[in-house]
């Protein structure tokens, strides 16, 4: 299992969502309102009078075979529109604990 963790500019909210539903991915975490700045460009999203736009965040956690789709879904969005900008990150999920 992997944890993506997927940072967008809002205006990409339903973009990001429709992913998911193509992949059939159906568990995550939304974060809205998440303020920012990329590392290496990319305007701050500070939801403040001068950088007026907002990130939101979300995680799901995913069998290893889905990664590279999700990610590669993620590149092509990011691509559609540099200056809106999503990333993606991903951490191995070493235990878990649910009830199924």
């Amino acid at each position: 299992m992997k944890a993506v963790f997927i940072v967008f500019n809002q205006a990409h909210t339903e973009r990001v969502e429709y992913i998911l539903d193509m992949l059939e991915i159906r568990g995550y975490t939304l974060w809205g309102d998440v303020k920012g700045r990329g590392s290496e460009s990319g305007d701050p999203r500070l939801g403040t009078h001068t950088w007026p736009e907002m990130n939101s965040a979300l995680l799901t956690i995913i069998p290893d075979k889905l990664v590279e789709e999700l990610l590669d879904k993620v590149r092509k969005l990011d691509k559609i529109n540099t200056e809106v900008g999503v990333r993606a990150f991903v951490w191995e999920i070493t235990d878990q604990l649910y009830n199924s």
